[in-house]
């Protein structure tokens, strides 16, 4: 899904992707072909909603519910009517929310059988970026969400020194690319082609970015005070934190069936992202891939293996009006963990499914 607000720079992302030839066999799905400028890339009309350009993509526009040109599409690739196709780019207006768009492609009975979520690629302008970020909440969850962040028009803004570090705060887990990245830098993710997990560590580390989040979680709270002192309340961006939980034992399957029902009946609005990889106690072995959106989570994978060396257990969690440290608290006492900080009687009062430590 490539999303991004107003101006930000989707349209020249977007046409430089489609003359890449990484992106053929790639179907493109816009609001109006009219409002990204395609036509110096037609090839031929396949009908009223749906044209070929010339790296072998295929491009539609989405008429009415996105549920249904996505149906439509697999309907005329089972029948033969377009090629098969391997990867599906979604491109939204940049007024969009994100997360309802994932809640559709992760719930939807049938779609969840046929697509897997790749990756989220948010545009960010260099120049505007952060006035658009105080102005409109919408692109703060754009970006908070995303897999990775494309910052455009660096070479007009004085300094992406103060966009780059705000970005950073915002999602530690994404990293930065330019524009100019090659398409699968851009467009890869934890799954293959085939629909299944990824074989290589990397992307799956890239994917889950939890190494950036802890080195954050290290620099944040060396300067925890003085960036407390210097928050602006104000901006719609203070109240969203991320944080990674880990586990070096595997996870008994129930404890953690539990905290995940747990965390998305009593808080799901406010878990604007999740992703993890867990080991549980029945079959540490084989890690189990989880992500979701808010209160709507894909159908757990099972790798075959681990991708690197490393089996702790991390949850990466995008977090918006809520505590980390109940998060936390949450997590240590279905693993029956200790608990070194008691929440006072108020937060208990504020969560009421905060569950007691041992």
């Amino acid at each position: 899904m490539l999303t991004g607000f107003l101006g930000a720079g989707k349209t020249t992302l977007l046409n430089r992707l489609l003359r890449d030839p990484a992106l053929a066999d790639t179907v493109v799905i816009v609001n109006e072909f009219g409002e990204i400028g395609l036509d110096h890339l037609l090839i031929e009309t396949v009908d009223e909603d749906m044209i070929l350009l010339g790296a072998g993509c295929l491009c539609c526009t989405v008429r009415g519910d996105l549920i249904a040109t996505l149906e439509d599409l697999l309907r005329k690739r089972d029948n033969g009517r377009i090629g098969a196709f391997r990867r599906v780019v979604i491109e939204t207006t940049g007024l969009a929310d994100p997360a309802p768009i994932l809640h559709a492609l992760i719930y939807h009975p049938y779609l969840v059988l046929r697509f897997r979520l790749q990756a989220v690629i948010t545009v960010v302008d260099a120049v505007t970026g952060a006035d658009t970020l105080d102005a409109h909440p919408e692109a703060v969850r754009q970006a908070a969400i995303a897999d990775r962040i494309v910052l455009t028009k660096a070479d007009l803004a004085e300094d992406t020194a103060a966009i780059r570090a705000r970005i950073a705060t915002l999602n530690p887990g994404a990293p930065i690319v330019a524009p100019d990245a090659p398409a699968e830098t851009l467009l890869g993710g934890l799954f293959g082609l085939d629909g299944k997990g990824a074989d290589k560590g990397a992307d799956v580390r890239a994917w889950l970015g939890d190494e950036a989040l802890t080195q954050a979680d290290h620099a944040q709270a060396d300067h925890a005070q003085a960036d407390h002192a210097q928050a602006d309340v104000n901006r719609h961006d203070a109240s969203i934190q991320a944080v990674c939980l880990t586990s070096a034992a595997p996870v008994p399957r129930a404890a953690f069936e539990m905290f995940m029902d747990l965390l998305r009946s009593g808080h799901g609005p406010k878990l604007l992202r999740l992703k993890g990889l867990v080991a549980l106690a029945e079959d540490p072995e084989r890690p189990l891939v989880v992500h979701g959106v808010q209160h709507v989570f894909h159908a757990p994978l099972t790798l075959p293996a681990w991708p690197d060396p490393d089996h702790t257990s991390r949850l990466v969690l995008i977090l918006k009006d809520l505590d980390p440290a109940f998060v936390r608290q949450l997590w240590d006492a279905f693993l029956g963990r200790p608990r070194v900080d008691a929440p006072d009687a108020a937060a208990l009062t504020d969560n009421p499914l905060a569950i007691p430590g041992p």
